[in-house]
C-alpha cells in the first residue's frame, strides 16, 4: 500500500472530485467514485444510498470549499477521511467524514456523513 502522505493526497483528490459541479452532475462519474454499498447520513438528517446519487441527474451543485483534511487508516485498504466544508451557496458549514475502501485497485467511498456546525 502507498505511504501515508501519498494516500492522503489520493483520498483528498477523490473528495475534491465529489465537490466539482461537472462530477456532481454526472451519474456515470459519481458511479465510479461510490461503492455499491454506499450510504450517507446527510446534514439534513436524510439517509441516502448510491441509487439516490446515480439514479437521477446526480447531486445538487453548490459552491463548496474543503479545509482541515485528515485521514486515519482503519484497516488495510480502509481509510477514514475527516474535514470541514463551507457551502457558500447555502451559507452553511459542515463537519464531514467518509470511509473509503480499496476495491479491485480503486478507492471507492463506502460511507459519508455531514454534520452542520456553526463554524
Amino acid at each position: 500500500m502507498e505511504d501515508q502522505l501519498e494516500l492522503k493526497k489520493r483520498i483528498l483528490n477523490l473528495e475534491l472530485q465529489l465537490l466539482k459541479p461537472h462530477i456532481r452532475q454526472s451519474p456515470p462519474e459519481i458511479d465510479k467514485l461510490l461503492a455499491e454499498e454506499f450510504f450517507e447520513f446527510g446534514s439534513s438528517g436524510t439517509v441516502w444510498c448510491k441509487e439516490d446519487s446515480v439514479g437521477g441527474q446526480g447531486l445538487n451543485v453548490r459552491d463548496m470549499t474543503l479545509t482541515n483534511f485528515e485521514i486515519n487508516l482503519l484497516a488495510e485498504g480502509v481509510v477514514l477521511a475527516t474535514y470541514h466544508v463551507k457551502d457558500l451557496t447555502r451559507n452553511q458549514n459542515t463537519l464531514r467524514s467518509s470511509i473509503w475502501k480499496l476495491d479491485n485497485g480503486h478507492w471507492k467511498m463506502f460511507f459519508h456523513q455531514g454534520t452542520l456546525t456553526e463554524s
